[in-house]
């Protein structure tokens, strides 16, 4: 976190996890017109160093001039680990009170929003490790523990345990512990896809046996164990 190291080389980690994490990226000068994410985290630590020293309206200007010219909007308040990654970035808001860990990963339109209006800590608190898909929404003081994964346009109100996989509105956690669908962003589950399958197939099998009910119920009776089983897993 910030308190560990200087603003230069937090900087300087913030440029260099860009060309390890983003294979769009083929050359340096690229990193100065095309990752708006990466300019408004330099102009956060910035800001950030200032606010904290007494310099509230100052850096308060400076996050107001970065979101004029990113479409970023971030709090000098905020607390932002080290290597943390927005790819792409626009649209992404993080609150005043939000707490983001090191080595997390944002994508576009993400909000660290809170549902609050006391003076208190009211947005969440995102450990190490985390990556949060596109046009997510992790709302009000809660955690999301390390390593876990949020689904695009997820809606979080709960904490997130560690290590686990969280999607849909509002977010359920679908696969706990890690694993090789857990630890691939690109391969986060899709609830909703799941419960079309289900519904079309029911529809299909009631439209094939109207005129074989005997059929019909032996092959509902299996689909339904399924969906049972997709039942229990939003549950968890």
């Amino acid at each position: 976190m910030q308190k560990q190291s200087s603003l230069f080389s937090l900087i300087r980690e913030d440029f260099a996890v860009v060309k390890t994490r983003d294979p769009a990226l083929q050359s340096s000068f690229e990193l100065l017109f095309n990752y708006p994410g990466l300019i408004a985290l330099v102009h956060y630590r910035i800001a950030h160093w200032l606010y904290m020293r007494g310099f509230k309206k100052l850096g308060r200007a400076i996050s107001g001039i970065t979101l004029f010219l990113t479409n970023v909007d971030i709090h000098p308040e905020a607390k932002i680990g080290r290597r943390v990654f927005i790819d792409h970035a626009i649209g992404v808001v993080i609150g005043q009170t939000a707490v983001v860990g090191d080595d997390v990963t944002i994508y576009q339109g993400v909000s660290l929003g809170g549902v609050s209006l006391a003076r208190t800590k009211r947005h969440p608190t995102i450990e190490s490790g985390v990556v949060i898909g596109a046009g997510a929404k992790v709302l009000g003081d809660i955690v999301v523990g390390e390593n876990a994964k949020i689904g695009a346009n997820s809606v979080v109100i709960k904490d997130v345990p560690r290590d686990c996989t969280a999607v849909g509105i509002p977010a359920r956690v679908i696969v706990k512990g890690r694993s090789k669908e857990a630890d691939a962003a690109n391969k986060l589950p899709d609830i909703d896809r799941v419960l079309f399958q289900y519904l079309l197939t029911r529809m299909k099998i009631l439209e094939k046996n109207t005129q074989l009910p005997q059929q019909c119920v032996k092959e509902l009776e299996e689909l339904e164990v399924l969906y049972k089983d997709f039942l229990e897993s939003c549950n968890h």
